[in-house]
């Protein structure tokens, strides 16, 4: 979902090109006819509702982490990261490709990762829900080697390296590793999965000589960090100098240049994105500048940078066009949608600043603030898609 995969072959925009790009990214080939995965609705909308829980945890106990009283925000503060990775992205992204796909079995990867959730929420051993998420990681690395198989390229290489650092990061959690030391991983199964989506669009935009090359080295750069952890110095410097060549990538290749000069929906979308791809040089120079081994918040700004002011905000720009293939509804966009947009980025801004200057207060109300974009955003959603036409496409599941 954070890249917007399957947008437009199931939800064409209304209001001029999809930022998205025409065709989509998650699957190659031509979108299926008749998929064996028809029947699945019932599991792709129970996998929805265990990303909404898991997202509704993942806020709850990260406001408790940074200090407000919150009834069972104790509990639930250990699990803050791995339930928003994995719960949260890790199921939307192995559904978006699932549908995408067509067939049966690559359900089983959000399937897998909304168990874990369940299990994690219900009480359950960390550990058997940490399995529950390093299978269904393990699922959606297969299907995206299927897809790499089918289609050569260097997107569906991205994107198979991207399910593969969720599974690395996914085994070290249930193995017992501390979050912080396995969060490259993880960061790097996220910006990848959006960026190689971004990389087959870019196609569309005037080639540029050293492109592929710059990205497939800022993509070396950004894995040889997490391996080695954000944490250790050349972990930080490696990995902050990925996300800030993979920045300059999307400056000068990325479709949503072209598509914020339209209207309606599609310049909100690119607006998301280009805000995202801000934070994402942020980030990288955030570690580079702050690095986490050698200061007490650098960590924590930078991964929210990366979290909060990059992969929501792709939410935030590509839910238009992925409920109506995912969820089967069709909101409509209006101009409300960027007040919880600013808001988020406001969130996302208070958070690094306040971290820069040592006030907890600031980081404190940043994460108030962030939960209530997100709120708002399901609520403008939610007013949106209120009367809509169910979406009736049933070539997709």
């Amino acid at each position: 979902m954070p890249g917007g995969a399957v947008a437009a072959r199931s939800a064409p925009s209304r209001a001029g090109p999809d930022p998205a790009g025409p065709n989509g990214a998650a699957w190659p080939g031509p979108a299926p006819t008749d998929p064996a995965g028809r029947n699945a609705g019932p599991l792709r909308l129970a996998a929805l509702a265990c990303a909404a829980a898991a997202l509704l945890a993942g806020l709850w106990s990260g406001l408790g982490r940074l200090g407000w009283d919150l009834p069972h925000g104790a509990p639930l503060a250990p699990l803050h990261g791995p339930i928003m990775v994995s719960g949260v992205f890790g199921t939307l992204v192995a559904l978006e490709r699932a549908v995408a796909h067509g067939g049966r079995w690559p359900f089983a990867a959000p399937a897998l990762s909304a168990t874990g959730t369940v299990l994690l929420l219900a009480g359950a051993p960390v550990a058997t829900g940490a399995w529950a998420y390093v299978l269904g990681a393990a699922v959606l690395l297969a299907a995206s080697l299927v897809a790499a198989r089918r289609q050569p390229a260097a997107f569906t290489a991205s994107l198979a390296a991207g399910a593969a650092a969720w599974l690395a990061g996914a085994v070290a959690w249930a193995f017992g590793d501390p979050v912080p030391g396995l969060a490259g991983w993880w960061l790097a199964f996220l910006v990848l999965t959006i960026v190689g989506e971004r990389l087959e669009l870019s196609r569309l935009m005037p080639r540029s000589r050293f492109g592929l090359p710059l990205y497939l080295l800022a993509t070396g750069a950004l894995l040889a960090g997490a391996g080695l952890g954000l944490h250790d110095a050349r972990g930080a410097d490696l990995t902050g100098a990925g996300l800030l060549a993979l920045t300059a990538w999307l400056a000068r290749h990325d479709i949503a240049l072209r598509t914020v000069r339209l209207g309606g929906q599609a310049r909100f979308m690119a607006a998301c994105m280009l805000a995202g791809y801000a934070w994402l040089g942020a980030a990288g120079l955030l570690l580079l500048m702050v690095p986490p081994g050698a200061t007490a918040l650098g960590y924590d700004m930078a991964l929210h940078a990366v979290m909060l002011g990059f992969v929501l905000s792709m939410v935030f720009g590509h839910a238009l066009v992925i409920l109506p293939a995912v969820a089967r509804i069709r909101p409509r966009f209006g101009p409300v949608l960027y007040a919880p947009l600013a808001t988020l980025h406001a969130a996302v801004a208070l958070r690094v600043a306040s971290g820069l200057l040592g006030a907890d207060a600031g980081r404190r109300w940043s994460g108030l603030v962030a939960a209530v974009a997100v709120a708002g955003f399901a609520a403008c959603i939610a007013r949106a898609a209120r009367g809509a036409r169910p979406h009736g496409d049933r070539s997709a599941p």
